[in-house]
């Protein structure tokens, strides 16, 4: 009876994880914030489009919680939703 143990192999290095792995929420720092992102697909028929301000606030407060690596909203396609967002060049044409 042998046991198959190999301790000349490389040493294990741990990584970060990849790009869009985090934590889950086991404290439930942000359980109120999912749970209105869920509610929102359910009503809106899994439309993501609809929910954009439920998942914004959710990724917010998963970044406030260091549940995610904190990303400017902008790069995870929230730019338009910003209250302080410059109007686009396409709005300042249409107006008279």
């Amino acid at each position: 009876m042998s046991t198959a143990m190999n301790f000349s192999s490389k040493a294990f290095k741990p990584r970060a994880p990849d790009k869009g792995s985090f934590p889950l929420d086991h404290l439930g720092e942000c359980k109120d914030f999912k749970d209105k992102f869920m509610k929102c697909l359910r009503d809106s028929s899994f439309d993501n489009s609809q929910c954009r301000m439920q998942s914004k606030d959710y990724l917010q407060c998963r970044m406030e919680n260091q549940l995610m690596a904190k990303e400017p909203l902008e790069r995870l396609g929230f730019k338009d939703l910003l209250e302080d967002a410059p109007p686009s060049p396409a709005d300042a044409d249409s107006k008279p």
